[in-house]
């Protein structure tokens, strides 16, 4: 799944592509994609100008100018792509906006899990049940020490399960966990609440950097991701832990483990990663 890094190469491309851009016509050869009504869905996009591309968490948001906003969830395998006009539909296009300067923008999913809703621009905290209950963003502005000493705190979770949860910290996804919990010397199954102060700000500060450094590096390619211009992430290649179960660890040499936690495969230095 598109992790923030992931889905914030997208919105950049995106912006750098389709910003301006006026919708002519909108065909959705898959409807399931389009959560609200279809059929104002595609009328009510026609005329429109893709005003600004933003983005919550791991969403997308298409800024129009009649007020309404796109927002869109790539969940697993979710791509968008420009073509020109004419070109054929993908085999999994699901939703196609046709532009007046004679291009078209595909949105492609072999998986057919992402999703599509239109809500009026402002109400869409309250009206997408995944946005109005997203943490803070993992930056230095957003994210305090404060909040994450209090929300760490008052849990018995494990660590690696509550920081896949989007309600506490938004953009973190299994790849990065895994990352900022070795850089950060945390056992993945330790509870938040036995987290000491002088740790979380140790892994706030680990989180900031690791998602910074990915963005930088356009994502991290595992399966499938590529940005708009069909190209893959970078940071595949910079990975410390994520992926190298069986090889030695970066930082002492230790084979790392591979286990489940919350069902999600997870990778550890048993060495450097003590369980509290």
């Amino acid at each position: 799944m598109p992790e923030l890094p992931e889905v914030e190469t997208v919105r950049r491309g995106l912006t750098n592509l389709v910003k301006g851009a006026k919708i002519e016509k909108v065909d959705v050869p898959y409807p399931k994609v389009v959560t609200s009504d279809l059929t104002d869905f595609k009328k009510e996009l026609v005329g429109t100008v893709i005003e600004k591309i933003d983005r919550r968490g791991k969403y997308l948001l298409f800024r129009l100018s009649n007020q309404a906003t796109i927002v869109s969830h790539l969940r697993m395998e979710g791509q968008y792509s420009v073509e020109p006009e004419g070109a054929n539909y993908h085999k999994h296009t699901e939703v196609a906006f046709h532009l007046a300067d004679d291009r078209q923008l595909f949105y492609n999913d072999t998986r057919r899990f992402g999703r599509m809703t239109l809500v009026k621009t402002g109400s869409e905290m309250q009206d997408v049940s995944g946005l109005k209950n997203l943490g803070p963003e993992p930056t230095e502005e957003d994210l305090h020490l404060d909040y994450m000493k209090k929300i760490f705190g008052k849990s018995h979770r494990v660590v690696k399960s509550f920081l896949l949860d989007q309600s506490n910290i938004a953009g973190l996804g299994n790849i990065y966990a895994d990352e900022v919990l070795w850089m950060s010397r945390i056992h993945p199954e330790t509870t938040t609440d036995k987290l000491s102060t002088r740790k979380l700000g140790e892994l706030r500060r680990n989180i900031i950097k690791e998602i910074d450094r990915a963005t930088a590096h356009h994502g991290t390619t595992v399966h499938s991701f590529s940005n708009i211009y069909g190209e893959t992430g970078h940071f595949q290649n910079e990975l410390q832990v994520y992926g190298r179960a069986k090889l030695p660890c970066l930082r002492c040499g230790t084979t790392l483990k591979k286990i489940k936690v919350g069902q999600r495969g997870t990778t550890f230095c048993p060495k450097c990663q003590i369980k509290k």
